[in-house]
């Protein structure tokens, strides 16, 4: 019975030590998966490497999330993508646009990836908790929330990066009405000078028995033409 009691320990040691081997083998679906997203070229114009490699960039998240994110992951939603990398310790390099990195998340070092471990938990009482071990990587490992903490910096990113979007857009605005009403008064200018041009014309007219005659001036078709032109040209930069 003794003999039997220490094959059984024996053999349940081993198992939790081959779990334990497959478990760090095998990197997480969500890094393979992002991966598998970053490094595809048909999709390079929404998501790709960085001139190095060493990070990579979303560059429209909003095509990434309606068009790319359902064909891999069980939603469409980006901010939960982005908690996802910040469990696994990525970070943002930059405040102007969407790029992350990984010092185990690299082009073409894709054996790196089993090496880069979800951070650990702190429950409500302050006792660090760890994750369960698996038989094997699965699916829920896509869906399972962040900390707190990496919670509360993504929604402060966002409220950053939607602050900075607005203060831009505000500018854009006041320079293309700054713009129109530059636009306006060069096309007054323009029907002012026309205007005082005709005046002029018609004041040097030769007169027969006190009335003026319409004789064709070179001169004057020349600069209404030229007038008309700019007219024109006002007109359709302005739009």
């Amino acid at each position: 019975m003794a003999t039997e009691t220490i094959l059984s320990s024996e053999a349940h040691e081993l198992d939790k030590g081959l779990l334990e081997y497959v478990r760090r083998s095998s990197p997480p679906p969500f890094l393979s998966k992002t991966y598998m997203l970053v490094g595809d070229p048909s999709t390079n114009h929404i998501i790709s490497w960085n001139s190095d490699g060493t990070s990579f960039i979303v560059w429209k998240p909003a095509e990434f999330s309606s068009d790319l994110l359902p064909t891999l992951f069980k939603h469409s939603n980006f901010a939960s993508f982005v908690r996802q990398l910040n469990t696994y310790g990525f970070r943002k390099v930059t405040t102007n646009r969407w790029e992350f990195c990984n010092d185990k998340f690299r082009k073409d070092e894709k054996e790196l990836l089993s090496e880069i471990r979800r951070r650990k938990a702190w429950t409500n009482k302050g006792i660090l908790a760890t994750a369960p071990v698996q038989t094997a990587p699965q699916e829920s490992d896509d869906e399972q929330g962040s900390t707190s903490s990496s919670s509360s910096s993504d929604y402060s990113n966002l409220c950053n990066e939607n602050k900075r979007l607005k203060m831009e857009n505000g500018a854009l605005t006041s320079e293309l009405v700054n713009m129109k009403k530059k636009c306006q008064g060069l096309l007054d200018l323009v029907a002012v000078f026309t205007g005082s041009e005709n005046v002029i014309e018609e004041d040097k007219r030769p007169k027969l028995f006190g009335v003026r005659l319409e004789v064709p001036v070179e001169g004057k078709r020349k600069r209404l033409e030229v007038n008309e032109n700019l007219q024109i040209l006002f007109s359709q930069s302005c739009k």
